[in-house]
């Protein structure tokens, strides 16, 4: 769905595969598909990606 809904929006092909392989990312770090996570989810991930990886919110991520 999210793949669909990203060539929709005529998001360039390298965006997709980024944007799909954060969410892999985010899936794998709590062992569970990104579709049964939620906004706490998010949120935790947001404060490990900020304290444990030290990213700030414009640090890209590979």
């Amino acid at each position: 769905m999210m793949l669909e809904e990203l060539q929709c929006r005529n998001y360039a092909q390298n965006t997709v595969r980024t944007y799909i392989r954060i969410v892999e990312r985010f899936g794998r770090h709590f062992g569970r598909s990104p579709e049964r996570l939620g906004p706490a989810q998010i949120r935790e991930y947001q404060v490990h990606l900020f304290r444990d990886c030290h990213l700030s919110p414009v640090t890209e991520h590979r």
